[in-house]
């Protein structure tokens, strides 16, 4: 390619009529005013590559007759706000494609997934994602027995589910494969205490403005699937837990999005008139009345839509037959049967989390964010990814499965059950590689919460001790993965978990202190640590 520039000095012009000369000390001076270290790319080769390839028009043997549609307009100006000349995108098009391996790489893409086209097959990177740990928890209920959430969000609530049903297990020797919990059951009064949760913010907020940030983030999904650790504990104190036969999952349960339409429809119409009373200046019994009106309705959509679940108090007979074969009774309802059979005290757990934007060692919550109204808030302890990974082990060890958070969505395959970040090679298939470090993620909106599963295994380095993989139960069903499991391994783990689940047991003296002191800072309401998984 013909090029009239000089080593000192490189002349870009994008038309007779515009002209702009950029001196090498550009090239010096970009990279001092700008840190892209945590980036794969060099910016300063990469700005002096670009200097050199301005020039686009040649003066040489490209034989151009204006035929390939080129207007002329061949120089670009890298300080036009648009750039993007006929002549241009053909320089681009010609030089990509007399790459053999991109023609490749293009005729690969064309009738294949990417995902297909990139993964790794190397023999290092299997054995790196093979199913073999050597610390598992001796006790988990078995992923092919009522454990598939379908085309629901209810994850956070399966996860928490299979958490609690281990000891139920472990309490009455039940086979694993015969026993879970009833995710419907605490669906069906989520969904009701948030839509009582949205209308009393709804009023607490009436004075702003109805196209602020804040209302129309309300507005926008009141009675979503998803939750966290802290709304299952509101849940399970205020509604206990059944076994799964007392109240299964039924069409609406496994499909939710028809029935959150509706909700949504009409707690949208239902804020509009509380509104409009609070406008009104309508006597506060008044509108105490409507908005109790309004979670009626709202009850009755539920109920007709998933059923009519046992209440707190009510009474059941629950009967089973342990692996021994012995046959056992109990009388109980959904309170005193969280309390004494499965005697877990959610209460006492609390959320470590790995968020690198915030200072670490501070207890944090989440504005507007919660299910019952006047409940426990979303308590993060915000520490190093080491801790939890230290943390996560020590429990493992204890027999104690995991609840955690993570973006389930990157650099994972839902058929081998696969979660590794080295797994997929984007340089090979794209010439790139992607390099935003994970608050840049979260700053961007790139990255969040978006799937809770349960930790019940790591495969330790035998020599070092250190964390290789780790095995997850998902809630998927048993037809994904490895009958249910995936497999995660270490560098997925510093990536994307963002939460686990602990104690003071297991967690460190100055995480239990930071975790006890309630002293929150609050992360606004569009925080992407609100996200629910």
């Amino acid at each position: 390619m013909g090029s009239n520039t000089s080593k000192q000095e490189r002349v870009v012009t994008a038309s007779a009529s515009s002209s702009r000369t950029v001196s090498d000390s550009d090239s010096e001076s970009f990279n001092e005013k700008h840190d892209y270290s945590s980036r794969p790319q060099d910016y300063s080769k990469l700005y002096a590559k670009y200097l050199r390839n301005l020039t686009i028009k040649d003066n040489d043997n490209d034989n151009d007759d204006g035929d390939n549609g080129d207007t002329g307009d061949d120089i670009t100006d890298p300080f036009a706000g648009n750039p993007l000349s006929i002549g241009i995108i053909n320089r681009w098009e010609k030089n990509l494609l007399s790459k053999p391996k991109d023609l490749l790489a293009q005729a690969a893409f064309a009738k294949n997934s990417i995902e297909s086209i990139i993964a790794k097959s190397d023999v290092k990177t299997l054995l790196k994602d093979q199913y073999l740990f050597n610390v598992s928890v001796k006790t988990i209920g078995s992923p092919s027995f009522y454990n598939n959430q379908k085309s629901s969000g209810r994850c956070w609530i399966f996860a928490s589910s299979n958490v609690f049903r281990t000891h139920v297990i472990n309490n009455y020797n039940l086979s694993p494969d015969k026993f879970q919990l009833s995710q419907s059951y605490l669906f069906f009064y989520d969904k009701l205490e948030k839509a009582n949760f949205f209308l009393e913010t709804v009023l607490e907020t009436h004075e702003e403005d109805l196209d602020s940030r804040l209302i129309q983030y309300l507005l926008s999904s009141p009675v979503g699937d998803g939750g966290q650790w802290d709304m299952i504990v509101n849940l399970v104190n205020k509604y206990g837990l059944v076994p799964h036969e007392f109240f299964p999952d039924n069409a609406q349960a496994i499909s939710s999005s028809k029935l959150n339409y509706i909700l949504t429809e009409k707690l949208r119409e239902f804020a509009l008139t509380l509104r409009d009373l609070k406008k009104q200046e309508a006597p506060e019994l008044f509108i105490r009345i409507a908005k109790l009106v309004m979670t009626n309705e709202v009850f009755n959509i539920i109920s007709l839509a998933l059923g009519t679940p046992p209440k707190a108090t009510d009474t059941f007979t629950w009967e089973f037959v342990d692996k021994d074969g012995n046959y056992k009774s109990f009388e109980t309802n959904p309170i005193d049967f969280y309390k004494n059979h499965v005697k877990y005290d959610a209460e006492q757990h609390f959320s470590l989390i790995h968020d690198p934007r915030n200072e670490f060692d501070k207890l944090y919550t989440v504005d507007k964010l919660n299910n019952i109204y006047g409940g426990k808030p979303i308590e993060y302890v915000n520490t190093e990814i080491d801790e939890i990974k230290r943390v996560a082990i020590k429990m493992l060890k204890d027999d104690e499965p995991i609840f955690f958070g993570s973006d389930v969505g990157k650099f994972g395959d839902r058929v081998t059950g696969v979660l590794d970040t080295t797994a997929y090679d984007y340089d090979l298939g794209f010439g790139i590689q992607l390099g935003i470090s994970k608050a840049e993620r979260l700053r961007t909106g790139s990255s969040q919460m978006t799937h809770a599963m349960v930790i019940t295994g790591v495969h330790l380095d035998p020599v070092t001790g250190k964390p290789i993989r780790w095995k997850i139960e998902n809630s998927w069903g048993d037809e994904v993965g490895d009958k249910g499991y995936f497999v995660m391994t270490d560098e997925w783990f510093n990536e994307y978990v963002f939460q686990i689940v602990t104690n003071k047991k297991y967690a460190s003296k100055k995480s239990t202190q930071v975790w006890k002191s309630k002293e929150f800072v609050t992360l606004p309401y569009y925080d992407p640590m609100g996200a629910l998984a």
